[in-house]
């Protein structure tokens, strides 16, 4: 049975608005109980991309409101609370008990509360009176967001700028370090699933990996934990390995433009939680929501933006033979549009339209919302020169450099701020060694078009100071070293092996590569220096592991620490695809994020170290 994070996180939500009873084979409880639903911001990001407003009344849910809201007493009534644990949210709980809003309080926590905030609930709910209002408290680790069956965020904003800021301490980074432990511990135990750990050394992802381990462990001393109904040992085979994975390892897949449809479209129309607002054809805004209930969404996503208008036309066309066909059967006007008024036929006939009715319509529906996308997606290419970018970049990356004239007439061409500050910093990763004189015609270029130059700037940095190390010699590295491992929280060799990458010549991605590595199992160079851990084994051989721990492997959950995207998802989907037999690989990050507000953190880094010009407005102004 394949891992389904959707899915699971799904059924946990239906079995927490059910006031945490067993659910029955139709998703819903066995005794139907009103009630209201209370969630905080957070939270209702979580419940949005699952739960619609017909799944609510569904399991009884009658209102719903943001926990900050002023609310009124509802009387007869239980409310289902679905919030973070934080102390804002206890003392609002409180108040609310004490104010006798509502007759019992489910409190669903979306992770572990810790024992401080339990007791100042346990107090708070004693001196107002109302503890015996409280009915159940429940840790629910369901605190991250699942966009689709195999992609999830743990929507952590800024993590990138976190863990790379020059003036982070230690505490600071250690509380980011357990912040994303926390979410991963909730992915795990949604899945129920205990992988086997890989990561490379150094950096963000081990201290990742190593705490996640040591938390597993721990956990696994509770006597009722939430693993132990999935075996005490299984083999590797039936286990999934976690890849975790730092966002330096491979910069380019978060800034380039792309041209496929679901990253363009999440790029360039800000998909966010599967919902998007266009500009309707009719003038106005349209709400579209972009999930797996769209059947050409989930066909089309991964196909490059004119296949896709082709595809929009080939069902369009079938479309329109289909109602001329229901039409010529029930002895309606030839070619009219299919309204269901004209049916006029044989009684036979008349049944089978009328069943095809309902699907014709939903077809119909389908093709005007991604001809209505398509339309504006166009409209933003021509007048950005979108198609422009991709391929030169993409050309970039492969020839490993541009020439100079070309460069700088993409420079001082079409394209917004962000456009031109993205194809510049692809410009410097893509290129190997570049003569000074063509960095500053690219920086006049930048300042030209009143482009804030931080980011480049910033990255212009991390580079010289991979040349550095490559070149320097080994008496001369240490005090290069501090500044790397300040600079980039990674060791030396993973900066290094982050400039091969950077300049890999074939498409493939270089996550791609090392996951596919990973799955197999193989003896490879490219992840023989990767650390294993077994959350399962015994603690003195957690690090290296048996042998039957290094897969091969069916099934893989891929973090990106410091920002995922699109690109990186769907290049992931296909690898799965391609192995024989298919294989099974969900893909999470820290939190999905479009080039341009990727490279908004590399530039608010790039002003934390003093560098680029601010004389002109932040490049996200452009956006």
């Amino acid at each position: 049975m394949a891992l389904n994070l959707r899915q699971r996180q799904t059924e946990c939500i239906a079995r927490m608005l059910n006031l945490n009873q067993p659910i029955n084979a139709s998703g819903t409880a066995n005794e139907e109980i009103y009630k209201i639903l209370i969630f905080d911001k957070f939270c209702q990001d979580i419940l949005s991309p699952l739960i619609h407003v017909k799944d609510l009344r569904k399991h009884g849910v009658t209102l719903y409101f943001l926990i900050d809201k002023n609310r009124k007493p509802v009387a007869d009534v239980p409310a289902v609370y679905f919030v973070k644990p934080t102390q804002h949210n206890i003392q609002r709980i409180i108040s609310d008990a004490s104010n006798s809003l509502y007759d019992y309080f489910h409190l669903n926590f979306s992770s572990s509360i810790p024992r401080p905030l339990l007791e100042e609930l346990a107090s708070g709910a004693l001196n107002s009176e109302s503890v015996d209002r409280i009915a159940k408290v429940h840790d629910q680790y369901l605190e991250f967001v699942t966009l689709e069956d195999n992609l999830f965020s743990l929507a952590d904003k800024s993590c990138y700028v976190q863990l790379n800021d020059p003036k982070a301490n230690d505490r600071e980074i250690e509380e980011i370090i357990e912040k994303l432990v926390s979410g991963l511990f909730c992915v795990l135990a949604t899945l129920a699933v205990v992988p086997i750990i890989r990561c490379p050394r150094g950096g963000p992802a081990e201290m990742v990996a190593s705490l996640l381990d040591q938390r597993l462990r721990d956990h696994f001393l509770v006597k009722n934990n939430l693993f132990s109904e999935s075996g005490n040992f299984i083999s590797s085979f039936q286990r999934p390995v976690l890849c975790l994975f730092d966002r330096n390892l491979e910069l380019s897949v978060a800034i380039q433009h792309d041209f496929r449809y679901r990253p363009l479209v999440h790029d360039v129309l800000g998909l966010r939680l599967n919902r998007l607002n266009v500009q309707g054809d009719k003038g106005g805004m349209k709400s579209y929501e972009l999930d797996r209930a769209d059947s050409f969404w989930a066909a089309n996503g991964s196909l490059e933006f004119p296949e896709v208008a082709v595809e929009i036309e080939t069902q369009l066309n079938k479309y329109k033979k289909d109602v001329d066909e229901v039409n010529r059967r029930t002895g309606g006007n030839d070619g009219a549009e299919f309204d269901g008024t004209d049916l006029i036929g044989n009684t036979k006939h008349l049944m089978n339209a009328v069943n095809s009715l309902p699907e014709l319509t939903e077809r119909k529906q389908v093709i005007d919302k991604h001809t209505n996308i398509a339309t504006v997606l166009l409209g933003e290419i021509k007048e950005r020169s979108l198609d422009s970018f991709a391929k030169k970049e993409y050309e970039m990356m492969v020839k490993g450099g541009i020439d100079r004239g070309e460069l700088l007439a993409v420079l001082k061409g079409k394209g917004t701020k962000m456009d031109k500050l993205r194809f510049a910093i692809m410009f410097l990763i893509s290129t190997e060694t570049i003569p000074q004189l063509e960095v500053e015609a690219v920086e006049s270029a930048l300042r030209e078009a009143e482009v804030d130059t931080s980011a480049f700037q910033y990255v212009k940095k991390i580079k010289s100071l991979n040349v550095s190390l490559a070149s320097a010699s080994s008496a001369s590295r240490s005090n290069i070293v501090d500044w790397a491992e300040k600079l980039y929280g990674q060791s030396i060799s993973a900066v290094t092996a982050g400039v091969k990458n950077l300049l890999s010549n074939d498409h493939q991605l270089a996550m791609a590569r090392t996951v596919e590595g990973l799955m197999e199992g193989k003896p490879n160079p490219e992840i023989e220096s990767y650390l294993m851990f077994d959350p399962r084994a015994p603690k003195s051989n957690s690090v290296s592991g048996g042998s039957h721990m290094k897969g091969p492997f069916k099934e893989a959950i891929v973090f990106m620490i410091g920002g995922g995207n699109y690109v990186e998802y769907g290049s992931l989907q296909d690898l799965a695809q391609r192995q024989q037999p298919a294989k099974h690989i969900i893909y999470g990050s820290t939190e999905i994020l479009t080039g341009g507000e990727f490279v908004d953190q590399l530039t608010i880094l790039g002003q934390k170290m003093g560098l680029g010009g601010s004389t002109s407005a932040a490049p996200s102004a452009a956006h």
